[in-house]
């Protein structure tokens, strides 16, 4: 792009971008091609109001993670994709953000459409009002509101869609959720967090695809945990609370107890994604939980690099834990990388061959994606055969 391209043309050029690495439908295309994204990021440079990444617009004092963001655009348009809004539709939007994402929505929902968004803090619903407003986008409903109560005055919903990771499905958004309506949201399992777009069938989120993504999380859920597994807090086990994770008993086999490597057969190229293999153990194993470790904590040798050091998939087992690694081969150019296991413990041995057995279902089918059934606690019994993860509100079903 020149350095004078207007904000037609980048916009322009960031939509045709996306679409080299992903479909929109031409809907969220046109709408993405229309909005202009810099009304919403008052005193960014047009060049970084138009890069495909994620811009804090409210720090958070008291955590590493921000109160407040504008997502990354593709991530917005992949989510847009999966939430597939009809012309006339009634949306609620859970988290406000810059008030980017509703404006996308209202331009969707068309004029005899609704849309709602709602945040919890009140300096981002402010933010989001005044940006709306100053884009033309008056009719969109902006409201100061905790996200796990929604807003029951404007339902049901034809679609829902959340811009903040959520542990669980609130209990609240059952019954604002239209049947036959879609849900979107980040949902975090097992230490990842996966878009999932849900259909309410009856008492049942049924899903219709998931894609990988990375979201700031809800305020008010706490189900998932963090261990160390040092004095340092070097080395972190990020986890549900339905698992038990004993630090004291895994930092003592990280120390006395040397590791050891296993490598599978499965071979990925430079750019292939491999996070599949995480996503493919959380549908038959309770162990899966994620690693992250500093890069001090590689440096200095305390363990064998995981495959990547802020967010790895481990299976962790009492004593014994076993993690993803990558190590660079020469045997075949396209593919350079090779995927296996590392491990630590009295059962290293056995935890890393269920790890590798892991790599090798996935590799078996790289692209396949579990379907995901969700019921209430209170129903009777989980939808559909799978393996099952309970939650406080919901239960989770996986299965391939």
């Amino acid at each position: 792009m020149s350095p004078t391209a207007t904000s037609e043309e980048l916009r322009n050029h960031l939509v045709d971008t996306i679409l080299q690495g992903q479909p929109l439908t031409p809907a969220v295309e046109q709408a993405m091609r229309t909005v202009p994204r810099e009304t919403f990021l008052p005193g960014i440079d047009l060049d970084e109001a138009y890069a495909d990444q994620a811009v804090i617009i409210k720090d958070n004092p008291d955590g590493p993670l921000a109160l407040s963001c504008a997502s990354v655009p593709s991530v917005v348009g992949m989510m847009l994709t999966q939430l597939d809004v009809q012309p006339g539709d009634n949306i609620l939007e859970i988290g406000a953000g810059t008030g980017y994402n509703a404006a996308l929505l209202d331009e969707l929902a068309g004029g005899d459409g609704n849309v709602t968004s709602i945040d919890i803090d009140s300096d981002v619903a402010l933010h989001a009002r005044t940006m709306l407003d100053r884009a033309g986008h008056q009719r969109v409903h902006v409201m100061e509101r905790d996200g796990l109560i929604g807003a029951p005055e404007n339902a049901p919903y034809d679609r829902m869609i959340a811009a903040v990771g959520l542990w669980d499905v609130p209990a609240a958004w059952w019954e604002q959720l239209r049947e036959g309506g879609r849900l979107v949201l980040p949902l975090r399992w097992r230490g990842q967090t996966r878009s999932v777009a849900l259909t309410r069938r009856g008492d049942t989120l049924v899903s219709e695809g998931m894609e990988l993504c990375g979201f700031v999380p809800i305020i008010g859920q706490d189900g998932e945990k963090t261990t160390a597994l040092n004095a340092e807090a070097r080395i972190l086990v990020i986890h549900d609370e339905d698992q038990a994770v004993d630090a004291a008993a895994l930092g003592t086999s990280l120390t006395t107890t040397p590791g050891i490597e296993v490598m599978s057969e499965q071979r990925i190229g430079g750019e292939e994604s491999f996070d599949g293999v995480w996503l493919r153990a959380t549908a038959t194993d309770d162990r899966v939980c994620r690693l992250q470790v500093t890069p001090e904590a590689v440096a200095d040798e305390l363990v064998l690099r995981p495959a990547v050091p802020v967010r790895t998939p481990v299976l962790v087992d009492g004593d014994s834990l076993a993690y993803l690694i990558v190590r660079r081969e020469g045997v075949d150019p396209q593919r350079p990388h090779r995927l296996g296991a590392a491990a630590y413990g009295p059962h290293a041995e056995k935890l890393a061959q269920d790890l590798i057995a892991h790599i090798e279902d996935w590799g078996a089918a790289r692209t396949a994606v579990p379907r995901m059934t969700i019921t209430p606690v209170k129903a009777d019994a989980a939808a559909g055969s799978g393996h099952v993860i309970s939650k406080r509100e919901t239960r989770l079903t996986l299965s391939y």
